[in-house]
């Protein structure tokens, strides 16, 4: 192996037995760049391109409850070219974790905690927190893209060697969400925000250029918790569904969500260029999404696939003090019982048909990219340990046939979100890999591995050791490196 840069951040977290703190959610706190890893297989030669994984990844003694989802953005990337690889881990220096590295400590408190806490002013559609940064990343119009979960800045960084370029310029008052949604066919960015303060909710373009074209509001009747957003070829999918901040506790600010059983999941469906007098709202079975997949457009109707939760309040994991067992029930594809589900919107009916997929607890999916706003045939899907936000293993879906294919990652072992890679002059929507990390807690070390997307039964094609064992993550894309250097040139 071969390391060319090597940086310890300074942190004050100290050693805790809370369970988002230990194992394979221990944080890391050391910078590599790495070539000449060791490999277990080969690096095909037919993949060009980077994968690029957001982490949560707390530095400083947390003020309060910690909840994994306040960790600081820490990137994880893999640059595959001419059969070689390339490892880099980075910190986002977000305008929060650049004030706490001055500082010595934590001066946002977290999400699950009052917000007299923080020491100051904060960000996202709370008020208070730190914005981490640490939840979605995209690559749009060159640049790596990152963003966090309860609106705030994005942040830009360079794709094949994160470098970091600052805050993005165009972000609106209001913040970017996790999620925004690159059409790689217009190369257009699709993103949405929300808050406390009327109208609760806007909706965006940015150009192929990384200007802003477009921003509208999209009235919602309250405060609302939307996570993610979709799109078809000519329409944009945005939701108002029934779990959200109780209104009665956040008249004294306090954050606390609830689900409403009785309320239907509302979709705002508007023209990609559309304002809030098109929005055509339609009413569907009462749940909680945290991930749509693919949408596209059939004669008149518009068909979305996503994870419907099944139990969007789950009890307490049992053995763990009930805030602790509250929290972690909240995160476990387990405990709120996610399944693969299909919705089609009949523009010209008002009509809603739903449709169960499968019948697992998944979540995470992927698909091609290639494929967005358009139909596609196969989705690979994760599932989760049980109890816990970490992920056991993949699932390749066919929409067409109905078949399915598994991987588990083995005994101790946890994968990240694995999107699909196309080979070099792909000639099929699954002529590719898919892409992760996975960190085995045995061996008590990290890997990146490509699995053949056409056969996943077969396990890995190449495994890349890592030079440290990472923390588990949340989200991760594929970046195409020829579109990349075409924006470099």
């Amino acid at each position: 192996m071969s390391i060319s840069y090597k940086n310890e951040v300074k942190h004050s977290l100290q050693p805790s037995q809370h369970p988002y703190l230990n194992g394979p959610w221990t944080p890391n706190f050391t910078e590599y760049s790495a070539t000449e890893m060791e490999v277990i297989g080969e690096i095909p030669k037919d993949i060009d391109g980077v994968y690029i994984r957001n982490t949560e990844n707390p530095v400083q003694q947390p003020i309060g409850h910690y909840h994994p989802f306040d960790g600081d953005g820490m990137l994880h990337s893999m640059v595959f070219k001419d059969g070689k690889a390339e490892y880099r881990n980075r910190f986002v220096r977000t305008k929060g974790f650049e004030a706490e590295q001055q500082a010595g400590e934590a001066i946002w408190a977290g999400i699950a905690n009052n917000p007299n806490k923080s020491k100051q002013p904060g960000w996202g559609a709370q008020g208070h927190v730190k914005d981490s940064s640490s939840t979605d990343v995209v690559v749009h119009a060159g640049k790596i893209l990152t963003t966090f979960w309860q609106c705030g800045d994005g942040y830009r960084l360079d794709p094949l060697t994160l470098e970091q370029h600052g805050a993005e310029s165009w972000t609106p008052p209001q913040g970017i969400s996790a999620h925004p949604k690159v059409d790689e066919r217009t190369g257009e960015m699709l993103f949405f925000n929300y808050s406390k303060e009327p109208p609760y909710q806007h909706y965006g373009v940015v150009n192929r250029d990384n200007e802003l074209v477009h921003y509208t509001a999209i009235p919602l009747p309250g405060p609302r918790l939307p996570h993610d957003m979709a799109f078809s070829e000519n329409y944009s999918i945005l939701v108002d569904m029934p779990l959200f901040w109780d209104p009665d506790l956040l008249k004294t600010n306090k954050h606390r969500a609830k689900f409403y059983p009785d309320m239907p999941t509302r979709f705002g469906i508007v023209p990609r260029y559309g304002s809030a007098e098109e929005v055509v709202w339609f009413e569907a079975s009462a749940t909680y999404v945290l991930h749509w997949m693919n949408a596209y457009e059939e004669g008149d109707e518009i068909i979305l696939d996503g994870y419907f939760q099944d139990n969007p309040d789950p009890e307490p994991v049992a053995g763990v003090p009930p805030v602790v067992g509250k929290m972690m029930a909240n995160i476990a594809v387990s405990s709120f019982q996610s399944k693969l589900h299909r919705w089609r919107f009949n523009l010209k009916t008002g009509e809603v048909k739903e449709q169960r997929l499968d019948d697992r607890a998944l979540e995470f999916g992927t698909f091609n990219q290639e494929y967005a706003g358009r139909k596609s045939r196969y989705l690979y899907s994760l599932w989760g340990e049980p109890d816990w936000f970490l992920f056991s293993g993949i699932v390749k879906h066919d929409l067409e046939s109905g078949e399915s294919w598994s991987l588990p990652f083995g005994e101790q072992r946890f994968g990240s979100e694995a999107p699909f890679a196309p080979r070099i002059d792909a000639k099929d929507e699954d002529d590719g890999y898919l892409v992760s990390f996975v960190t085995d807690m045995k061996l008590d070390r990290s890997e990146c591995v490509l699995i053949d997307a056409k056969d996943i039964e077969a396990g890995p094609v190449c495994r890349i050791i890592l030079p440290h064992r990472i923390c588990s993550g949340t989200h991760a894309t594929w970046a195409d490196g020829a579109k990349i250097r075409s924006y470099q040139k």
